[in-house]
């Protein structure tokens, strides 16, 4: 099972790209794809969930052009994009079962699915009621459903916690989880603590291109020994932010504690400190030449 994107290219306009040159290469387990908004994360969804064409290169699923024959990953694929809508005159029950349908789920089949599926997204209570009275939150859990009707071998998230509050977050990444082990699941975010306990690979994007690909603990690695915790006075933070980079402030009474990326110990007093994931993609993130063309 094997997902290959070979210098994928979206151009909307003469000067405007949504994608430009991205490849990579994903196997079974989660792939978190981090970039800020605005970084091609979703135009990159929709190509692989065969919804809007690449301008150049290609995507294979198994060997097989996806973009000349759609058909071969529509069949194993679920997906819940970023904009998910819901027919609010419809229950969850309704809509589920009309998207079985749809995907050519046998009846007695899709309903020990949907039942199993509302469970676990905490909606069996509230199964027969219309979701044009659900919260954001709860209309995001019936989209996660959806996708997960046909038990996916390609399941796609755009954004999927946007509108959870924090338990369903943990529930969700916990979720992502137990699914990854014999499928591919590609989750799309620009929350790191979305994909830090889960994620076996990470990219990150930038303005459409593709900045670095590799496992939470290689990113780890290539920051290593530069992330530094800094006190500085409260009136020098103005001039400090012009010169570092800075992944975290925190404030004290003796003045604002900094988490700087340098090279070297910014300043008198400075002490290195490990790297987390959050200073690792914002190293990647903020680096000069990321999403340079």
């Amino acid at each position: 099972m094997q997902l290959i994107i070979d210098h994928l290219s979206k151009q909307y306009a003469r000067e405007i790209w949504g994608l430009r040159d991205v490849s990579l290469s994903v196997r079974a387990g989660v792939l978190g794809l981090l970039g800020p908004n605005g970084a091609g994360k979703s135009t990159l969804m929709r190509i692989l969930a065969t919804i809007t064409r690449p301008t150049g290169g290609s995507v294979s699923w198994n060997g097989i052009d996806i973009v000349r024959s759609p058909d071969c990953v529509r069949t194993v694929l679920g997906y819940l994009p970023q904009d998910f809508g819901v027919y609010p005159q419809l229950t969850p029950q309704e809509f589920l079962e009309y998207l079985a349908a749809a995907k050519g789920l046998d009846a007695p089949t899709a309903r020990r699915r949907i039942d199993d599926l509302l469970q676990l997204v905490n909606l069996d209570g509230v199964r027969h009621q219309r979701l044009g009275g659900f919260s954001g939150g709860m209309r995001q859990r019936v989209g996660i459903a959806q996708a997960l009707l046909n038990d996916p071998r390609l399941l796609i998230v755009d954004e999927p916690t946007a509108g959870l509050d924090p338990e369903e977050r943990v529930r969700f990444r916990n979720l992502l989880s137990d699914l990854s082990g014999e499928r591919i699941v590609i989750l799309s975010t620009h929350i790191v603590s979305d994909v830090e306990a889960v994620a076996t690979d990470l990219a990150v994007m930038v303005r459409g291109q593709l900045v670095r690909q590799a496992t939470p603990e290689a990113f780890l690695q290539a920051t290593a020994g530069r992330v530094w915790e800094w006190l500085i006075p409260s009136d020098e933070l103005p001039a400090v932010r012009n010169r570092f980079r800075i992944t975290g402030t925190l404030r004290k009474p003796e003045g604002m504690l900094l988490r700087v990326l340098a090279a070297t110990a910014p300043g008198a007093g400075a002490r290195p400190v490990e790297p987390t994931l959050e200073d690792a993609y914002l190293d990647a993130v903020t680096a000069p030449t990321a999403g340079n063309p």
